[in-house]
């Protein structure tokens, strides 16, 4: 069976966590969930980018060591993924031994392959983003210089070590024609082919004008370029250089989703190095767009940068979770606005879905001493046919990563039963046909399994809750898809009390 690897970027600990770097890492936790639900084996990958210049300077204006500086900032980013209830099964620090040798170990492949050589640099640089710049990318302003993202640019001029980039210009070209899903969205393949036929330059892979980073192996004056450094970490993990190593085998090449920032340094700079030290490229760059904030480009300077934290104690988190992938198409750029939100939970998850659970499981509850008979006749219910006959399509969405229309299509399936609900009147039914009543509530019973269930990935925490509505399903696990297929042997549910599952936003 094909397993599946997935990756964030590891974040850089120059800053505390916001919510782009939550948006990236609950896009991974979605696809690992949805994919060990179809019983495809699946790694997630996550961690933090530790070394360069702006750590070392935010360091120093702290007046602390370096490492102590990011063990700080690094344990934020662990904390991130605790607070978003991630899956995750790996966390790496580029600060760790076993990352050291990988990222030495490729240096050395690539030196020996002639891929590396030593020369002398000198052009603009941004310290944010770790990335030179050409003269065509280059925004000048109120008298100083700028990349395409609003980074302030300075000139550098070192010696450097180069990767022979532009020899690998008409192969990556070659690459993209021949895998045409290897970056996605459609949009960003464009925009990265666009640059790579404009024409390659070589690479600058060290630097020697600060020190914090991990040692060149054949030149102590030099430290590996943050960019080398950094992207080996997604084959560090799973055991590089032992390229037989267990997870290495079983995983590599892995898809990495990133924002549409990064990925230049994904999409061009990563299989270079790979396909030249004779290790396959990566299987997929899935790239993700911005948020602002009720209209706003989000900045530290207009203080309205978004904390998850925050976010998260207002809305709940899987209330956070099903907005961010509902609200815009994944690779779009989003709005995250107090009114936006406040309709998705008012009107999807509190009305929609949460009231219908509420007021039927609370009837069977109440009125059928908790429990509600099952026959096979409930199997051949229309809804529950049909949601179960769109498990293809279902599939489908995410794996194309159109989260938004897989959310919408369930939901479709959640105004039906609600009609249904509207339609029969089970309370109506009480008095004139307790038989016909009975089988009602069965149907919608297992429809509100079945949609919870595809709603999982999303929603794994308000799932379990619904889950544990159902008493005797303890010994099923209802995360994995197929074993709906187990509830056909049970002649019965047994109810728990129901509660609120979301709080409607005033």
């Amino acid at each position: 069976m094909l397993n599946k690897y997935f990756t964030t970027p590891i974040y850089y600990v120059n800053d505390k966590p916001h919510i782009g770097h939550a948006y990236t890492s609950l896009a991974v936790d979605i696809l690992k969930r949805f994919y060990i639900s179809r019983g495809i084996d699946s790694f997630f990958l996550t961690g933090t980018d530790e070394h360069g210049q702006k750590v070392e300077k935010a360091a120093i204006d702290q007046g602390i060591d370096p490492l102590k500086f990011t063990n700080g900032v690094s344990q934020n980013f662990r904390d991130l993924s605790d607070l978003l209830n991630l899956s995750n099964d790996d966390f790496i620090r580029t600060t760790e031994e076993r990352h050291k040798i990988s990222a030495q170990n490729l240096w050395k492949v690539l030196l020996e392959k002639d891929e590396i050589y030593l020369s002398k640099y000198s052009g603009w640089y941004s310290v944010r983003d770790e990335a030179f710049v050409s003269e065509n990318e280059i925004v000048e302003k109120d008298g100083k210089k700028y990349n395409g993202f609003g980074s302030e640019l300075s000139w550098v001029e070192e010696e450097s070590y180069f990767f022979r980039l532009s020899k690998w210009q008409d192969k990556l070209l070659k690459f993209y024609k021949e895998n045409t899903d290897f970056i996605v969205p459609k949009s960003r393949a464009n925009e990265v082919i666009k640059f790579v036929e404009s024409g390659l330059k070589d690479l600058s892979v060290s630097r020697t004008t600060f020190k914090w980073g991990i040692g060149v192996p054949n030149n102590k004056n030099h430290i590996i370029y943050v960019w080398l450094d950094a992207l080996t970490n997604y084959i560090s993990a799973l055991g590089y250089p032992e390229t037989e190593a267990d997870l290495f085998k079983k995983y590599w090449p892995g898809i990495h989703v990133v924002g549409k920032d990064i990925i230049r340094f994904h999409a061009i700079f990563w299989p270079a190095f790979l396909m030249a030290a004779d290790l396959s490229p990566p299987k997929q760059i899935v790239a993700h767009g911005w948020w602002t904030n009720e209209g706003q480009k989000i900045s530290k300077s207009l203080g309205n940068v978004i904390d998850p934290n925050e976010l998260i104690n207002v809305y709940g988190l899987d209330s956070i979770r099903y907005f961010l992938f509902r609200e815009v198409p994944f690779g779009n750029d989003g709005d995250f606005s107090k009114l936006a939100i406040k309709n998705r939970i008012n009107g999807e998850l509190a009305n929609n879905y949460g009231n219908l659970i509420q007021r039927i499981i609370s009837f069977i509850y109440k009125n059928l001493e908790q429990n509600i008979e099952l026959t096979a006749e409930n199997y051949d219910f229309d809804i529950l046919k049909q949601i179960n006959k769109s498990e293809a399509e279902l599939f489908k969405f995410i794996e194309n990563y159109k989260f938004d229309e897989y959310l919408k299509k369930l939901f479709l399936f959640m105004n039906d039963l609600n009609n249904y609900v509207d339609k029969t009147a089970p309370w109506a039914l009480k008095k004139t046909d307790p038989e016909e009543m009975k089988r009602v509530l069965a149907n919608i019973s297992l429809c509100i399994i079945r949609v919870t269930q595809y709603l999982s990935p999303f929603m794994p925490l308000k799932s379990k809750e619904v889950f544990k509505l159902f008493d005797n399903l303890d010994d099923i696990d209802l995360f994995h898809f197929d074993n709906f297929e187990k509830i056909k042997s049970l002649n019965h549910f047994k109810i728990n009390k129901p509660e609120p599952l979301f709080t409607k936003i005033e």
